[in-house]
């Protein structure tokens, strides 16, 4: 199935758990099996209370295979109890989990980590939201989500690793290994769900749910990437997709599931439907009722029902009109069993639910520290005009005012997301997030700045009026640090809009407070790019903060005052007005690109230019960096040769930093229309001021390879353009020639 090294160490080997598998498999009904299909859903969405309903009745039964998103966890231990020791055979549930940037202790969101280019960090903070997890009973999380998305109006590009396909390789890469470690059986890991498969992040008009349409090229050049770095990466399991792509319901596209994941890709794992989408497929006019549900579903690929109850109501009169077989139906139980003799629960039911275990595990101290350097180290500094940023006791500054509805918000889930069920759904302990107001303010005190606190209502109806307390504040103070952007409820799944505007007119209140005429740093507290013009013109320092977790306002301590020199640089492309989206850095250049704004017979607006107001792979630093020319090993390159494209960077100022070294190709003459740049690698690296270090990328024929019209990869003989930089714009440029 898996890898043996990967999963098991050298204590089990694939053989062991095939015989396992075959031997239980022999002495299953029908109904049995079909149990092991299905996922039935916990407390977060129906309250349930088992000691009254009749998910245990359905677990004793053996019709439950697994529960999703049940959090108490007594509750927990007398589930796998029912199970083992009174349904007839004793299979154990496996319990599923949406762990998305933490558990118990709550981490950036995933874009934000992906800011950090840094897959160790991303690795370290899986594993610890992995180790939380798996403590407090959970076995499976429903992540990585992979999806590479250009519509920022879509809620969940928080999600992802943003608009790369070749970054969001990397950070699934990463996310898969920090969950899963190198021993899938050991209690402090949990099994990945590598999701949304595919193409969910391109829905039409960023709707959540929303139709899908792309061709098969555009699908593997843009979508797969990270999907197929996950299996290789030996993710346990995979999660079909809500929408149609190109008309055909994702849990039941063979081509997507079957062909490609399974056939052409050699994964074996298993795949779990996300909520309810079987059933949904009904909705879609693509299947009639349960019985032709279940059917197509079962036979594109998908093995576990989650949460439809369509395989439990439809799979044996599908088997009874012949319109699936039992060999089908077999190997779907084959792999859920295999899983959960992979996650250890038939050598140990109750590994994950160890009392002892859990209280010694969750929310240790230092899980918060690491929280604590994700949050500062993703970061972007988009704007530091005179050099505002940092602040020190030498800063030109004595009066400070933390303003703006998150300079002390203690609701929403601010700085934080939907997606942070471990804390429960509606109610959590507000206590645990540290604010702006409460660390940044003392940590400025410290170093003699008088500093005052002046929240804003974030209501849409307020007023200038209501700015009075905050204009007040600003017109006493040297600087102002407006604290400014989205609710942590507006972040995640079903948290479209149509307006990528800085919310709840926060604009206003800035131009409000720039009429003391004070330096404003704007921090912005964002889960998605979003538009600010008028900021963008007339604040001298910007920092993206998106949401950060517990530590935001240490985090945000350490950043502004220089603890910590800013490093993030952006998944995602800032647009200059929404009116652009879908905006990313690797388009193709059309035939007529416009080379200024009103230019005309050419693809522009007639009243903004078509850049970015930051592109993909920017952010600042408080030292800067110098980039020599581009070095090549050769001018031309065989098929079976590697090229070495090598620059020297150096810490040009004063203070050690750290840059995200990017290299990116275009081919400048192939089958069909390729993209201005393509990022193939980057890395990160930490510099002493007026150290210089020579950054050394190697090139194959597979870096140059692409997707044509006929879904064949293939590199093409001619010339290239290689891009070395601190952003997909700001580079030095080489050429050569691939024969």
């Amino acid at each position: 199935m898996f890898s043996c090294t990967l999963l098991f160490g050298q204590k089990t080997t694939v053989r062991d758990i095939d015989r396992r598998v075959e031997e239980l498999l022999a002495k299953m009904t029908l109904d049995e099996k079909i149990g092991q299909l299905t996922q039935s859903p916990g407390d977060i969405s129906t309250g349930t209370d088992v000691s009254k309903d009749n998910l245990l009745a359905g677990i004793r039964q053996g019709r439950i295979g697994s529960v999703l998103s049940h959090t108490n966890f007594d509750n927990k231990i007398v589930m796998q109890r029912t199970a083992v020791k009174e349904s007839r055979l004793g299979i154990p549930l496996i319990f599923g989990f949406d762990v998305i940037h933490g558990y118990k202790t709550i981490f950036p969101i995933p874009l934000a980590q992906a800011a950090t280019w840094d897959m160790a960090a991303i690795e370290n903070v899986e594993r610890i939201a992995a180790a939380e997890a798996a403590a407090d009973g959970q076995n499976w999380t429903f992540s990585p989500m992979v999806d590479v998305s250009h519509d920022p109006r879509w809620g969940r590009v928080m999600e992802g690793a943003g608009e790369d396909p070749y970054l969001g390789s990397r950070v699934g890469e990463a996310r898969v290994r920090g969950f899963q470690g190198n021993d899938l059986s050991q209690p402090n890991t949990v099994a990945a769900c590598t999701k949304h498969f595919a193409a969910y992040g391109f829905a039409e008009a960023g709707r959540e749910y929303n139709t899908v349409d792309m061709s098969e090229q555009r699908l593997r050049e843009m979508v797969l990437p990270p999907f197929e770095a996950s299996a290789r990466a030996g993710s346990a399991t995979f999660m079909s997709a809500f929408q149609a792509l190109n008309g055909v319901p994702a849990s039941m596209d063979r081509h997507l599931l079957t062909d490609i994941l399974r056939g052409e890709w050699g994964w074996q794992g298993m795949v779990v439907s996300d909520w309810g989408t079987f059933g949904e497929t009904i909705v879609h006019g693509a299947a009639t009722d349960d019985t032709d549900a279940a059917a197509k579903c079962l036979s594109a690929g998908n093995d576990m029902d989650m949460c439809s109850g369509v395989y439990e109501r439809g799979l044996k009169n599908a088997l009874d009109q012949g319109r699936i077989t039992q060999k089908q139906i077999d190997d779907a139980v084959r792999r859920v069993l295999w899983l959960k003799f992979a996650l250890g629960l038939f050598d140990d039911p109750y590994r994950y639910l160890d009392k002892k275990r859990r209280t010694e595990t969750l929310e240790r101290p230092e899980y918060r520290q690491a929280s604590r350097d994700m949050a500062a180290e993703s970061m972007v500094l988009l704007k530091n005009d005179g050099g505002v940023l940092p602040l020190t006791p030498q800063s030109p500054f004595k009066k400070i005012a933390i303003i703006g509805p998150y300079a002390n918000s203690q609701g929403n889930k601010d700085y934080m997301s939907f997606w942070t069920l471990g804390l429960g759904v509606r109610e959590y302990d507000s206590t645990k997030v540290v604010t702006p107001a409460q660390a940044l303010k003392p940590a400025l005190e410290e170093m003699g700045f008088q500093v005052t606190v002046a929240e804003v209502c974030l209501d849409a109806t307020c007023t200038e009026k209501d700015y009075s307390v905050a204009l007040q504040a600003a017109r006493e103070a040297d600087l102002v640090i407006a604290c400014v952007g989205e609710r942590g409820i507006d972040c995640g799944e079903c948290r479209s809009v149509t307006s990528l505007d800085l919310p709840r007119g926060q604009e206003t209140l800035l131009k409000v407070v720039s009429r003391g005429n004070k330096p404003t740093v704007m921090v912005l507290f964002n889960s998605r790019p979003l538009v600010f013009p008028w900021a963008a013109e007339n604040v001298p320092a910007i920092l993206v903060a998106w949401q950060p977790g517990f530590e935001t306002g240490n985090a945000l301590a350490d950043v502004l005052t220089g603890r910590v020199n800013p490093s993030g640089k952006l998944p995602l492309t800032f647009p200059r007005h929404q009116g652009q989206v879908p905006i990313y850095y690797n388009h193709l250049n059309t035939g007529r690109p416009q080379t200024q704004m009103g230019q005309m017979w050419s693809s522009g607006y007639l009243d903004m230019p078509t850049t970015p107001a930051w592109p993909f792979g920017f952010g600042l630093s408080y030292t800067t960096f110098r980039y020599s020319d581009i070095r090549l090993n050769k001018k031309t390159m065989g098929m079976e040769e590697t090229l070495e494209v090598s620059v020297v960077v150096t810490n040009t100022g004063s203070r050690v930093g750290e840059e995200v070294v990017q290299l990116y190709i275009r081919d400048l003459s192939a089958d069909i229309s390729r993209p201005v740049k393509e990022l193939k690698g980057f890395e990160k690296i930490r510099l002493e001021p007026g150290a210089g270090r020579e950054v050394r990328f190697l090139l194959t024929k597979k870096d140059l390879a692409y997707w044509n019209h006929e879904a064949k990869f293939k590199a093409d003989p001619g010339k290239f353009k290689v891009f070395v930089g601190g952003n997909s714009q700001d580079v030095k440029e080489a050429e050569f020639e691939l024969r």
